[in-house]
């Protein structure tokens, strides 16, 4: 028995409609020039036929290319946390360049603002129609913010979120669940006579990432009646050596620290120095699954590590812009991350 024929296209759809196959155009493509009652009897007959425009050869059609910028900051010795993202995002562009998209992408210096700002100078030289970023500076994020939302170009974030500033999407973690999910693995062999150090080491220590992660583990302890002492100390310069003398001045002021939480990737620069001192009792916690701390998690000098698969993220981010740009579906403004804890016996199947 010959199988019926269920393709249907858009002269199928303007000719039930009683409409010309460029009222069905608009429709499909969100453009306006049609009534609600127009608009409401074309998108029913759509739903009855069940229609898949051929996205491919309208691509291919309107010749037109989207670019799509990419910032994220460099790989550097302090950190090859941006190697996963970048993965993801190579991983999208492979699967839609067929559609006429292209990814340019830019590096800048986490240690530097002026790097930042110049590479968001030369995106916007060019012809873009989305950003995809992760919002390391705060001021320098907001102005760039608003010269988007100018010109009318989106942006998504990722690993880290400024809210209020009309992204198209954040695709990360749940920065206070993250926390509090901290706090909890931080209590399980924490003595109720010690004291809590929360570590930020970053020059943007007062980043909402930083300061909604501490707000979860903070809740923790409130919401759990602990009775341990919390105490914060912020280091804005990351090399080792500024990091080891401020941890030896706090060190020795607080003599009965139990444990650690670094609100950061950067948790292998506290193993090395619990380790170089002789501290390796205290426990410790840190996020991202990076070379460096997985060699102190095999070691058993951190505990454990919280991991919000980046390389998820980015992939993630341009698939959003292709589903905004290309086939003007919508697009989920919060897409959060699971949140992963990775130990010692497990991290050899972890993925990134």
């Amino acid at each position: 028995m010959e199988k019926e024929n269920t393709s249907f296209g858009v002269k199928e759809i303007a000719r039930r409609a009683n409409v010309s196959t460029a009222t069905v155009d608009r429709v499909l493509h969100n453009r306006t020039g049609v009534s609600e009652k127009t608009k409401q009897r074309i998108n029913d007959i759509i739903k009855e036929l069940d229609y898949q425009p051929n996205i491919l050869a309208s691509r291919l059609a309107s010749r037109k290319i989207i670019t799509i910028a990419i910032l994220l900051p460099n790989v550097s010795e302090e950190t090859d946390f941006w190697e996963a993202p970048l993965l993801g995002i190579r991983r999208a562009e492979a699967e839609i360049r067929q559609y006429g998209v292209q990814v340019i992408s830019y590096f800048f210096d986490l240690n530097s603002k002026e790097s930042f700002t110049e590479n968001v100078r030369l995106i916007l030289q060019g012809d873009v129609h989305g950003i995809l970023l992760s919002p390391s500076f705060i001021e320098e994020t907001k102005q760039f913010a608003a010269e988007c939302n100018e010109r009318k170009i989106p942006f998504i974030f990722i690993d880290s979120d400024i809210p209020d500033l009309h992204s198209l999407s954040y695709i990360g973690p749940h920065l206070f669940k993250s926390g509090y999910v901290g706090a909890k693995l931080l209590t399980y062999r924490l003595q109720s006579n010690t004291k809590v150090l929360i570590i930020n080491i970053s020059k943007e220590v007062d980043n909402f990432n930083y300061l909604r992660i501490e707000e979860g583990f903070r809740s923790y302890f409130s919401d759990k009646n602990q009775p341990n002492e919390i105490v914060r100390i912020d280091i804005r310069e990351t090399d080792y050596q500024s990091v080891a003398r401020h941890l030896t001045y706090v060190f020795h002021l607080n003599k009965d620290i139990g444990a650690a939480f670094v609100t950061n990737s950067r948790v292998h620069t506290v193993a090395s120095f619990l380790k170089n001192s002789h501290r390796t009792h205290v426990s410790l916690i840190g996020y991202d699954f990076v070379k460096e701390n997985v060699g102190y998690l095999e070691s058993d000098v951190i505990d454990f590590l919280i991991c919000h698969r980046p390389e998820e993220q980015g992939y993630r981010g341009v698939m959003a812009f292709y589903q905004t740009l290309v086939t003007n579906a919508p697009v989920t403004r919060l897409s959060y991350m699971p949140i992963d804890i990775v130990t010692k016996e497990n991290y050899e199947f972890y993925q990134n």
